[in-house]
C-alpha cells in the first residue's frame, strides 16, 4: 500500500539507493510512476505493505517501510531489489554499488568511487566538514538527523585526518 513517505513513522524501515548521476526531470517522473506501481502492489506473503518513497536531490531514491503495519521477508526484499535492477538497466545507472560516496560540493551532489574518496581525504580535497551521504542509516528517525552530515560524524571519518 503506498503511503505519502513523509506520514512513515520514524521507525519505519528505509533503504537508500544513490544514483551515479542525475536523473533528468523526465527520468524523475518517469521512475516516479514505476515506483507507485511497484510499492501499490509489494506485498510480503500476500498482504500488502504500507511503504513510501521519495526522490532526493534528483539522485537518491529511499524507500520507507512501516515495519509496525507489515515487515518484509526475503522475497519483498528480493521483489524490490530486482525493481532497482530494473531501473538500473533501463537507465543505465548504478543504484546498488553501496562502495560508492556521495557528498555535496555547494549545491553540486559529487559521486566517487571510495578509492577516489579516500584519495582525496588524504590530499585534503575533502575534510571532517564535508557534507555526506550516510546511506547506511537504518530508519526515518536516523535518515532525518544522520544522513546528509559533516563527515566526521558519519563512517567516512576513518578517511579524513
Amino acid at each position: 500500500m503506498l503511503v505519502d513517505f513523509n506520514t512513515l513513522p520514524e521507525e519505519s524501515k528505509v533503504w537508500i539507493y544513490q544514483c551515479n548521476r542525475s536523473f533528468s526531470e523526465d527520468e524523475i517522473n518517469d521512475i516516479a510512476t514505476k515506483l507507485d506501481i511497484f510499492i501499490e502492489n509489494w506485498t510480503a506473503h500476500g498482504s500488502d505493505l504500507q511503504a513510501g518513497y521519495k526522490i532526493v536531490y534528483k539522485r537518491f531514491i529511499v524507500i520507507g517501510l512501516n515495519q509496525q503495519a507489515g515487515a518484509a521477508t526475503g522475497c519483498s526484499i528480493d521483489a524490490s531489489v530486482h525493481f532497482i535492477q530494473e531501473l538500473e538497466k533501463e537507465y543505465q545507472v548504478d543504484l546498488l554499488d553501496k562502495m560508492n560516496v556521495s557528498y555535496k560540493q555547494g549545491d553540486f551532489i559529487a559521486y566517487k568511487t571510495l578509492v577516489d574518496f579516500k584519495k582525496m581525504a588524504k590530499d585534503k580535497a575533502v575534510s571532517k566538514n564535508t557534507i555526506v551521504f550516510n546511506n547506511l542509516v537504518v530508519n526515518i528517525a536516523e535518515f532525518n538527523e544522520n544522513w546528509e552530515v559533516p563527515a566526521s560524524d558519519s563512517w567516512h571519518s576513518r578517511f579524513i585526518k
